[in-house]
Protein backbone atom coordinates (compact mmCIF):
# COMPACT_ATOMS: atom_id res chain seq x y z
CA UNK A 1 0.00 0.00 0.00
CA UNK A 2 3.15 2.31 1.22
CA UNK A 3 4.36 1.34 -1.98
CA UNK A 4 1.59 2.18 -4.17
CA UNK A 5 1.11 5.46 -2.87
CA UNK A 6 4.77 6.58 -3.74
CA UNK A 7 4.09 5.25 -6.98
CA UNK A 8 1.34 7.67 -7.13
CA UNK A 9 3.29 10.99 -5.71
CA UNK A 10 5.96 10.19 -7.99
CA UNK A 11 3.23 9.92 -10.74
CA UNK A 12 2.13 13.57 -9.89
CA UNK A 13 5.66 14.59 -10.20
CA UNK A 14 6.23 13.87 -13.24
CA UNK A 15 2.86 15.11 -14.82
CA UNK A 16 4.25 18.36 -13.29
CA UNK A 17 6.01 20.61 -15.76
CA UNK A 18 9.88 21.85 -14.96
CA UNK A 19 10.26 25.61 -15.46
CA UNK A 20 12.42 25.21 -18.88
CA UNK A 21 9.29 22.67 -19.99
CA UNK A 22 6.83 25.58 -19.05
CA UNK A 23 9.12 28.61 -20.67
CA UNK A 24 9.32 26.16 -23.63
CA UNK A 25 5.72 25.58 -24.27
CA UNK A 26 4.98 29.57 -23.32
CA UNK A 27 7.21 30.35 -26.63
CA UNK A 28 5.37 27.53 -28.88
CA UNK A 29 2.50 28.93 -27.66
CA UNK A 30 3.59 32.38 -28.40
CA UNK A 31 4.93 31.59 -31.63
CA UNK A 32 1.95 29.93 -33.02
CA UNK A 33 -0.46 32.76 -32.15
CA UNK A 34 2.44 35.38 -33.59
CA UNK A 35 3.52 33.50 -36.29
CA UNK A 36 2.89 36.35 -39.46
CA UNK A 37 4.28 39.02 -37.11
CA UNK A 38 7.54 36.75 -36.76
CA UNK A 39 8.17 35.10 -40.14
CA UNK A 40 7.84 39.42 -41.26
CA UNK A 41 10.06 40.23 -38.29
CA UNK A 42 12.48 37.58 -39.75
CA UNK A 43 12.02 39.20 -43.27
CA UNK A 44 12.92 42.13 -42.48
CA UNK A 45 16.26 41.25 -40.88
CA UNK A 46 17.11 39.29 -44.00
CA UNK A 47 16.41 42.38 -45.97
CA UNK A 48 18.49 44.83 -44.06
CA UNK A 49 20.81 42.34 -44.32
CA UNK A 50 21.23 42.17 -48.03
CA UNK A 51 20.63 45.82 -48.23
CA UNK A 52 23.94 46.47 -46.39
CA UNK A 53 25.55 43.77 -48.35
CA UNK A 54 24.81 45.04 -51.48
CA UNK A 55 25.97 48.59 -50.23
CA UNK A 56 29.38 47.47 -48.59
CA UNK A 57 29.78 45.89 -52.10
CA UNK A 58 28.93 49.25 -54.53
CA UNK A 59 31.48 50.67 -52.17
CA UNK A 60 34.17 48.68 -52.48
CA UNK A 61 33.56 48.63 -56.47
CA UNK A 62 33.47 52.15 -56.27
CA UNK A 63 36.40 52.42 -54.19
CA UNK A 64 38.13 49.95 -56.44
CA UNK A 65 37.46 51.80 -59.60
CA UNK A 66 38.71 55.19 -58.61
CA UNK A 67 42.28 53.28 -57.25
CA UNK A 68 42.35 51.97 -60.83
CA UNK A 69 41.59 55.31 -62.84
CA UNK A 70 43.88 57.20 -60.55
CA UNK A 71 46.48 54.84 -61.13
CA UNK A 72 46.23 54.80 -65.04
CA UNK A 73 45.74 58.72 -65.00
CA UNK A 74 49.41 58.87 -62.86
CA UNK A 75 50.98 56.45 -65.31
CA UNK A 76 49.82 58.87 -68.38
CA UNK A 77 50.65 61.93 -66.77
CA UNK A 78 54.74 60.20 -65.77
CA UNK A 79 54.96 59.14 -69.71
CA UNK A 80 54.46 62.29 -70.78
CA UNK A 81 56.84 63.78 -68.47
CA UNK A 82 56.04 67.31 -69.32
CA UNK A 83 54.13 69.14 -66.48
CA UNK A 84 51.87 71.49 -68.75
CA UNK A 85 51.22 68.81 -71.45
CA UNK A 86 50.82 66.39 -68.64
CA UNK A 87 48.20 68.28 -67.29
CA UNK A 88 46.33 68.51 -70.12
CA UNK A 89 46.63 65.19 -71.18
CA UNK A 90 44.95 63.82 -67.82
CA UNK A 91 42.70 66.85 -66.71
CA UNK A 92 39.77 64.77 -67.99
CA UNK A 93 40.41 61.76 -66.38
CA UNK A 94 40.97 63.56 -62.55
CA UNK A 95 37.51 65.37 -63.23
CA UNK A 96 35.76 62.08 -63.98
CA UNK A 97 37.32 60.56 -60.65
CA UNK A 98 36.63 63.86 -58.56
CA UNK A 99 33.32 63.63 -60.01
CA UNK A 100 32.02 60.23 -60.22
CA UNK A 101 34.50 59.22 -56.95
CA UNK A 102 34.44 61.80 -54.87
CA UNK A 103 33.34 59.77 -51.85
CA UNK A 104 35.91 57.49 -51.87
CA UNK A 105 39.53 57.44 -50.06
CA UNK A 106 41.08 56.86 -53.97
CA UNK A 107 38.87 59.99 -54.69
CA UNK A 108 40.16 62.32 -51.72
CA UNK A 109 43.61 61.64 -52.87
CA UNK A 110 43.37 62.31 -56.50
CA UNK A 111 42.03 65.66 -54.91
CA UNK A 112 45.74 66.20 -53.30
CA UNK A 113 47.70 64.34 -56.43
CA UNK A 114 45.84 67.20 -58.68
CA UNK A 115 46.08 70.34 -56.99
CA UNK A 116 49.72 69.29 -57.16
CA UNK A 117 49.50 68.78 -61.15
CA UNK A 118 47.76 71.89 -61.17
CA UNK A 119 50.68 73.80 -59.67
CA UNK A 120 53.17 72.13 -61.80
CA UNK A 121 51.52 73.33 -64.70
CA UNK A 122 51.33 76.69 -63.22
CA UNK A 123 47.28 76.54 -62.75
CA UNK A 124 47.68 78.15 -59.65
CA UNK A 125 44.09 79.32 -59.11
CA UNK A 126 42.46 75.57 -59.81
CA UNK A 127 45.87 74.36 -57.40
CA UNK A 128 44.67 76.65 -54.50
CA UNK A 129 40.82 75.59 -55.31
CA UNK A 130 41.73 72.07 -55.02
CA UNK A 131 44.12 72.22 -52.17
CA UNK A 132 41.23 74.46 -50.01
CA UNK A 133 39.15 71.36 -50.76
CA UNK A 134 41.61 68.90 -49.27
CA UNK A 135 42.51 71.20 -46.51
CA UNK A 136 38.74 70.90 -45.36
CA UNK A 137 38.56 67.19 -46.12
CA UNK A 138 41.74 66.49 -44.12
CA UNK A 139 42.34 69.36 -41.52
CA UNK A 140 41.39 67.30 -38.38
CA UNK A 141 44.42 64.81 -39.06
CA UNK A 142 46.87 66.98 -38.16
CA UNK A 143 50.11 65.55 -40.36
CA UNK A 144 48.19 65.68 -43.35
CA UNK A 145 46.44 69.73 -42.56
CA UNK A 146 50.34 70.91 -41.85
CA UNK A 147 51.15 69.20 -45.79
CA UNK A 148 48.06 70.58 -47.27
CA UNK A 149 48.73 74.01 -45.32
CA UNK A 150 51.92 74.25 -46.44
CA UNK A 151 51.15 73.56 -49.92
CA UNK A 152 48.20 75.88 -49.99
CA UNK A 153 51.06 78.46 -48.62
CA UNK A 154 53.21 77.98 -51.61
CA UNK A 155 50.46 78.01 -54.15
CA UNK A 156 49.59 81.70 -52.40
CA UNK A 157 53.30 82.60 -52.92
CA UNK A 158 52.63 81.72 -56.59
CA UNK A 159 49.38 84.07 -56.93
CA UNK A 160 51.17 86.68 -54.97
CA UNK A 161 49.42 86.56 -51.87
CA UNK A 162 51.62 86.93 -49.68
CA UNK A 163 49.09 87.73 -46.56
CA UNK A 164 47.50 84.80 -47.22
CA UNK A 165 50.57 82.66 -47.92
CA UNK A 166 51.38 84.06 -44.38
CA UNK A 167 48.18 83.20 -42.55
CA UNK A 168 48.68 79.62 -43.73
CA UNK A 169 52.25 79.73 -42.24
CA UNK A 170 51.55 80.96 -39.01
CA UNK A 171 48.98 78.28 -38.50
CA UNK A 172 51.57 75.68 -38.82
CA UNK A 173 53.92 77.76 -36.85
CA UNK A 174 51.36 78.07 -34.18
CA UNK A 175 50.59 74.76 -34.11
CA UNK A 176 51.41 71.68 -31.97
CA UNK A 177 52.93 69.45 -34.91
CA UNK A 178 56.25 69.78 -36.05
CA UNK A 179 55.93 68.62 -39.12
CA UNK A 180 57.31 71.16 -41.67
CA UNK A 181 57.38 73.73 -39.43
CA UNK A 182 61.06 74.81 -39.96
CA UNK A 183 59.92 75.29 -44.04
CA UNK A 184 56.97 77.39 -42.24
CA UNK A 185 59.33 79.36 -40.61
CA UNK A 186 61.91 79.69 -43.36
CA UNK A 187 59.00 81.10 -45.52
CA UNK A 188 57.81 83.65 -42.67
CA UNK A 189 61.24 84.34 -41.99
CA UNK A 190 61.60 84.93 -45.91
CA UNK A 191 58.28 87.04 -46.17
CA UNK A 192 59.15 89.33 -43.10
CA UNK A 193 62.78 90.07 -44.52
CA UNK A 194 60.66 91.29 -47.66
CA UNK A 195 58.50 93.26 -45.93
CA UNK A 196 61.78 95.12 -44.20
CA UNK A 197 60.56 93.42 -40.63
CA UNK A 198 64.17 92.14 -39.79
CA UNK A 199 63.53 91.84 -36.25
CA UNK A 200 60.63 88.80 -36.86
CA UNK A 201 62.26 87.46 -39.90
CA UNK A 202 65.92 87.57 -37.76
CA UNK A 203 63.61 85.62 -34.38
CA UNK A 204 62.27 83.00 -37.40
CA UNK A 205 65.77 81.91 -38.62
CA UNK A 206 67.21 81.81 -35.49
CA UNK A 207 64.88 79.41 -34.64
CA UNK A 208 65.78 77.11 -37.36
CA UNK A 209 69.27 77.24 -36.52
CA UNK A 210 68.44 76.35 -33.05
CA UNK A 211 65.68 73.77 -33.22
CA UNK A 212 66.19 71.90 -36.65
CA UNK A 213 69.90 70.50 -36.91
CA UNK A 214 68.99 68.37 -39.92
CA UNK A 215 66.72 70.95 -41.39
CA UNK A 216 67.97 71.62 -45.14
CA UNK A 217 67.03 75.25 -44.30
CA UNK A 218 69.56 75.18 -41.09
CA UNK A 219 72.54 76.37 -43.15
CA UNK A 220 70.75 78.90 -45.21
CA UNK A 221 69.08 80.70 -41.89
CA UNK A 222 72.71 80.97 -40.34
CA UNK A 223 74.01 82.99 -43.23
CA UNK A 224 70.91 84.97 -43.22
CA UNK A 225 71.56 85.62 -39.08
CA UNK A 226 75.17 86.46 -40.14
CA UNK A 227 74.28 88.78 -42.92
CA UNK A 228 71.61 90.69 -40.25
CA UNK A 229 74.45 91.07 -37.74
Amino acid sequence: MAEQRVSNERRRELEQLDPFQENLLKAMNYGKKYKNQILLIAGAIVLVAVVFSGIMYSFKKAENNAAILMSQALTKYAEVNDPDKGYLEIKEDFQTILTDYANTIAGRQALIKFAKICYDASKFDQSYKLYKESFEIFKDQALMGNFLLVSLGHVSLARKDYEEAKKYFLQIEEGETDLLKDEARFALAMLDEDANNIIESKKMYEKIALEYENSMYKPIAESKMNEMK
